[in-house]
């Protein structure tokens, strides 16, 4: 999975995580377009991820549903 996120708040990348899994009441969504909300600016003031974590911004997003958790009801892949 390609995110964007940091180690540094000073230093935004774009990286490489394990593709997450849907479980439960999870959507696994193929991201579409994403914006830039305060709340990205105000975590990235503040957090600094634990020594070689990263910290993956973003808070709204939109794409299309690829996966559903067992529990999810209302949605289907490709929604």
């Amino acid at each position: 999975m390609r995110a964007v996120g940091y180690q540094d708040p000073d230093r935004l990348e774009t990286i490489e995580l394990p593709d997450p899994v849907a479980s439960g009441r999870d959507l696994l969504v193929e991201i579409r377009a994403v914006s830039v909300n305060p709340v990205d600016t105000k975590v990235r003031g503040r957090e600094t991820p634990p020594p070689g974590q990263w910290r993956v911004l973003g808070w709204d997003a939109a794409g299309i549903v690829r996966a559903v958790g067992d529990a999810v009801r209302g949605f289907a892949p490709g929604d």
